[in-house]
């Protein structure tokens, strides 16, 4: 058992595992992407957060007295880190019943039969807990953590929709006009060419404080991605390339390769799909939800160490029961939430 386990855990989880998401994830792949090992001394790391350069700038004219100040220009952002587990189990009965027979005699020896079944169901064990597991942890980052106080603080709050209110990183935004990401909400689709004008100013309000530069990240909902190119169709002129033949016609294809906005890549993101689904009618579906997100502002912090481990508990004594499992252990930061913007269709 314990030579089919490893041998299944070496094969799926040495190399992280939960790397390997597919594009159906694309924000938790963008998140793990910039990871950042992090140290988290007494359960908090600090993010600096200059607020102010607390300038003394004056005129003067030859002898005049001029002053000098001691500046006050950070504050620190705490961050919790936030743990997650999920695991299976395997025990004799359910072994005995596919023809895998454990016994405790050191001396045994597995049939060829045995080690092909006990690698088949350790496989299917693994593949599906892996896959369990990037389906959860993917919807926990998007969410705000407030549902679960063992969760941690996604997207929602990171970048929230009411970003005057609630406590992010121990500073509280509704005392501090600096530390609040910008929202665009309910934006009319009515008109052609409001969607994307609106944008354009919202794209500027991100870029306008600090050196992060722009967002390198857009994930939207269906109906945003939609809105989004039906009103670039709108304003935008298409031309039909006919590779310069005059005869045997042309290829009409009535869709479009890509959508970017800036030269960013407008990314979307199913799971703000899922989200509905799940959470029902809200204030703001996601499926109506866009994002302009700074790698350089968030960031996912993995504590060193901690991050994707593979895990085989001893069998207790009152049970003939082997357990299997994968932990993680992780922060999500940000440090200039006015790089970032949430906005939405109405």
């Amino acid at each position: 058992m314990a030579s089919g386990a490893n041998y299944q855990m070496q094969s799926y989880a040495t190399d992280d595992p939960i790397d390997q998401f597919t594009s159906e994830r694309p924000t938790a792949k963008w998140l793990i992407d910039n990871k950042i090992e992090t140290v988290f001394g007494n359960g908090i790391f600090n993010e600096k957060v200059r607020f102010t350069n607390d300038s003394n700038y004056q005129n003067y004219s030859g002898d005049d007295q001029v002053t000098f100040n001691r500046k006050d220009t950070v504050r620190p952002a705490p961050y919790q880190h936030y743990e997650a587990h999920d695991g299976f189990s395997l025990n004799e009965t359910e072994l005995a019943n596919n023809g895998i027979i454990l016994t405790d005699d050191k001396s045994a020896q597995m049939t060829d039969a045995e080690k092909i079944q006990i690698v088949d169901k350790l496989q299917e064990g693994w593949t599906t807990l892996k896959d369990g597991f990037q389906e959860n942890w993917d919807l926990e980052i998007h969410l705000d953590g407030s549902a679960n106080p063992k969760a941690v603080p996604g997207l929602d709050a990171l970048v929230s929709t009411t970003p005057d209110v609630g406590v992010i990183g121990g500073l509280d935004a509704a005392n501090a006009a600096w530390w609040r990401n910008w929202a665009l909400m309910g934006i009319s689709t009515a008109t052609a060419g409001n969607l994307v004008a609106q944008l354009e100013k919202l794209w500027r309000q991100t870029i306008t404080y600090g050196k992060l530069g722009a967002p390198n990240y857009i994930p939207v909902g269906s109906d945003m991605y939609d809105a989004l190119l039906a009103d670039a169709l709108k304003v935008i002129g298409r031309q039909i390339n006919m590779g310069g033949t005059s005869t045997g016609g042309v290829t009409v294809d009535p869709s479009t390769k890509a959508l970017a906005f800036k030269g960013v890549p407008v990314v979307w993101d199913p799971t703000f799909d899922a989200l509905d689904e799940e959470l029902g009618p809200i204030t703001h579906p996601w499926k109506k939800r866009g994002y302009f997100l700074n790698s350089k502002a968030i960031r996912l912090r993995p504590v060193k160490g901690r991050w994707m481990i593979r895990r085989t508990p001893p069998r207790v004594y009152d049970r003939y029961t082997y357990y299997f499992g994968l932990t993680a252990d992780y922060g999500l930061t940000c440090r200039k939430r006015n790089s970032n913007a949430v906005f939405s269709i109405a």
